[in-house]
């Protein structure tokens, strides 16, 4: 029995220095603290719609320990807003074959719980999903629905002919004011949120009324992801949000002659997004006990116009205030400014979704045609520089291997 005993261990022993072995430790090693992090795009990354994408079972083969946790710091960066973080974090391990925790989950609209000045307001939230629950979860306490909004007025929505109303109700005076518009993703009936949206800004909140005037400046209004396409199952890209949000602006703009206004601007490529997955990334090296701080950021995603140029655009934010940084450490004297981190943030484009290098070039350009189109939002001024991606990878798995070839890891 003792024999029997010593052997089983012995493989036991075995299995696991095997299987460290496959995940590049040494006999006798111990992995340094990581200095650096992932920030994870979903859709076109690790997945297609529902169905996990084969690289990204590789890719984690490769970033989780024998224990089954990661080695690095992970935070999963969408612009998918319909659902909740516990939801996409219960979905995402599902999907990957580990725990997933919602605080490692960034929505498109997460950074709006640092908008408490509107969380008192009364805000028409649009969108689909959970969206009560998910305004509630960012701070919003008195919102009310394009849904209840249309049966509050039934007369607003005139589009679809088998939702008319036979008879014409009387109109209500008890409706409370709006008092500001939230856009937390694409709607499923376009014309109704359009139609509502623009009757609620230009009657200052009150659509039961209207006035002679449009005021301007408008109610605030407060937005998240701005991708006008998006991958799924489709052979071509999804119109997005973004999409919705440019026929807001262009109908505002035609029926009042200005510009559609935004309190904030929420999802990638805002600054806003990538400065709240720097701290979730920073919480979770704290949490796990890593004293070195994360230097570096590796984003990883599909889509150039808001993964790479949101990566590049946090990139050059993070040198200009290590540069501020550096001057006003001089005007100050050493060890009155905390050191920065991280101090870089490096964009990985995949091929398995929105970006395809195999899409056709045209054989000349058409007549007129200059620089490609700008898929970007109106308010994000065009850098071309920053549609180039500091690696271009064939998919996720890829990606990681680069990223600890890069920072000296064993694959």
């Amino acid at each position: 029995m003792a024999l029997r005993g010593w052997i089983a261990a012995a493989r036991a022993a075995a299995g696991f220095r095997g299987r460290c072995l496959a995940r590049g430790y040494a006999a006798g090693s111990v992995q340094s603290p990581p200095t650096f992090g992932f920030l994870l795009d979903i859709d076109g990354v690790l997945v297609r719609g529902h169905r996990v994408i084969p690289a990204a079972l590789e890719a984690f083969r490769r970033l989780l320990d024998a224990r089954g946790q990661l080695r690095v710091p992970v935070v999963f960066v969408t612009n998918a807003g319909n659902i909740q973080t516990h939801s996409k974090a219960r979905e995402l391990s599902a999907l990957l074959g580990f725990k997933v925790e919602p605080d490692q989950v960034i929505l498109s609209h997460s950074p709006m719980k640092l908008f408490s000045q509107f969380h008192e307001k009364r805000m028409l939230v649009s969108g689909q999903g959970p969206l009560v629950e998910n305004a509630r979860v960012l701070g919003f306490r008195n919102v009310v629905t394009v849904d209840e909004l249309r049966t509050a007025f039934p007369m607003l929505d005139m589009v679809d002919l088998e939702r008319r109303p036979k008879t014409t109700p009387l109109l209500r005076s008890d409706f409370p004011a709006i008092e500001g518009v939230l856009l937390l993703g694409e709607p499923v009936r376009w014309e109704t949120s359009l139609q509502l949206i623009v009757d609620v800004l230009l009657s200052n909140g009150n659509p039961g009324t209207g006035l002679v005037t449009a005021p301007y400046p408008h109610l605030p209004v407060l937005a998240s992801n701005m991708d006008l396409l998006w991958m799924a199952e489709a052979k071509m890209p999804r119109f997005g949000h973004g999409t919705f949000l440019l026929c807001l602006e262009t109908i505002y703009r035609k029926l009042t002659g200005r510009e559609l206004r935004y309190e904030g601007l929420m999802g990638k490529p805002s600054i806003l997004t990538y400065r709240y997955a720097e701290d979730l990334i920073k919480q979770q090296a704290e949490k796990r006990g890593w004293a070195a701080p994360i230097q570096k950021l590796y984003a990883v995603g599909d889509n150039p116009m808001s993964d790479v140029y949101g990566a590049n655009l946090f990139h050059k934010y993070l040198q200009q205030a290590k540069h501020d940084g550096a001057e006003e450490l001089g005007a100050q004297g050493p060890g009155k400014q905390q050191p920065l981190a991280p101090q870089s943030c490096a964009s990985i484009l995949v091929c398995t979704g929105v970006y395809s290098p195999r899409d056709p070039e045209p054989a000349e350009p058409a007549q007129g045609a200059g620089d490609p189109p700008f898929h970007g939002h109106r308010d994000f001024s065009f850098s071309p520089g920053l549609l180039e991606a500091s690696h271009v990878v064939n998919d996720v798995n890829e990606a990681v291997q680069l990223v600890f070839r890069e920072e000296g890891w064993a694959l």
